[in-house]
């Protein structure tokens, strides 16, 4: 099964070096949530391939300095405009992938911030999806976020009028609301869930498998205005 945890969020400047922290910050997690995700044994910290614009996949080791530096050679090159990014990948047990892309830091007006995580795995594996949710939450502290899948993504088009081609936001079978979002969520939307450190609210809006809760409570929060995007030009991180 395919899933996707993803955080997204307006300018906010960071350094390299304030955005390794984050990004160690997440990696150090990952292992004990996603443990047949990785290759190393228990309770080590996995070695990431990094996949670059142009050139062959290298490996990272996810220890503060080589991420700074990472961060730091993205930031400075000229194929990037604003922030600094990376693009990981690790392969664990039979039918364990996952992914981890993202670009923060970054001050531009249009180029909304961004973290996905994407997990594949057997299909009866269990994911912990509130707890990934809940890190990417507390490490990057985005506007808006959710855990989704493909199957959600179309049920969202073809029966609420969702498109991502637009820059709508929209929410999964869980979802992230910053505080500005989450005053304008109308009551009966999704269970709160406590596993966040920091601001924000965590919904429980459906299981797996019930599309038809995830397309009510899209459109609910939709027409509350809690899934407003930033105004553009953005000039702020959260709604």
């Amino acid at each position: 099964m395919r899933r996707v945890v993803r955080g997204f969020w307006g300018p906010r400047k960071e350094s390299p070096l304030a955005l390794a922290g984050r990004w160690k910050a997440m990696l150090d997690a990952l292992p004990a949530l996603l443990p047949e995700a990785g290759a190393a044994p228990a309770g080590q910290p996995w070695t990431w391939t990094q996949h670059h614009a142009s050139g062959r996949p290298t490996e990272l080791r996810p220890d503060e300095a080589q991420l700074a530096a990472a961060l730091q050679a993205d930031h400075d090159s000229p194929q990037t405009s604003d922030g600094a990014g990376l693009s990981l990948a690790s392969t664990g047990g039979p039918g364990w992938e996952i992914s981890v892309s993202g670009r923060a830091g970054g001050e531009s007006e249009y180029v909304t911030q961004a973290v996905v995580l994407t997990v594949l795995s057997p299909d009866d594996a269990e994911v912990p999806e509130a707890a990934l949710l809940a890190l990417i939450a507390d490490v990057w502290q985005p506007d808006i976020g959710d855990v989704t899948d493909d199957d959600l993504l179309d049920a969202l088009e073809d029966d609420a009028g969702y498109d991502y081609t637009l820059s709508q936001l929209c929410v999964g079978r869980l979802g992230y609301l910053s505080p500005g979002r989450a005053a304008l969520a109308p009551d009966g939307v999704g269970v709160a869930r406590k596993e966040l450190r920091g601001e924000g609210v965590l919904l429980d809006i459906a299981p797996p498998g019930d599309a038809e809760a995830v397309v009510e409570a899209y459109v609910r929060l939709r027409d509350a205005g809690a899934l407003e995007p930033l105004p553009r030009p953005m000039n702020r991180t959260f709604l």
